[in-house]
């Protein structure tokens, strides 16, 4: 409880806050989060741009402007579905081929 208090009031105190940040072990870990959080942005761009490009979104868009009827619906949802899998498959392939490897793109 004592102790709790203690880190919180230095915490709070802005002159420790500057000391704090103008050390080397804060700043090293300023630097190792941002470059994270911008390797995460990137990693995450570029799956969203793979995923807007595969063959499951154009054949979802298609089978939704052709506005499907009842008994075609269903064909249309088991080739949406194996088609998706298809792609989570070699998406996993490539995934574990880059671990392999050791690539840190």
């Amino acid at each position: 409880m004592v102790l709790r208090r203690l880190l919180f009031n230095l915490l709070n105190n802005p002159q420790m806050i500057e000391k704090l940040s103008e050390s080397r072990p804060v700043r090293r870990a300023a630097q190792i989060t941002a470059f994270a959080v911008m390797k995460a942005q990137l990693s995450g761009k570029e799956a969203a741009q793979r995923v807007l490009r595969s063959d499951t979104v154009r054949q979802i868009r298609q089978e939704a402007a052709s506005g499907a009827g009842g008994g075609q619906l269903g064909h249309r949802l088991q080739r949406v579905r194996d088609s998706f899998l298809r792609e989570l498959r070699s998406g996993m392939q490539e995934a574990k081929r880059h671990i392999k490897k050791g690539d840190n793109k």
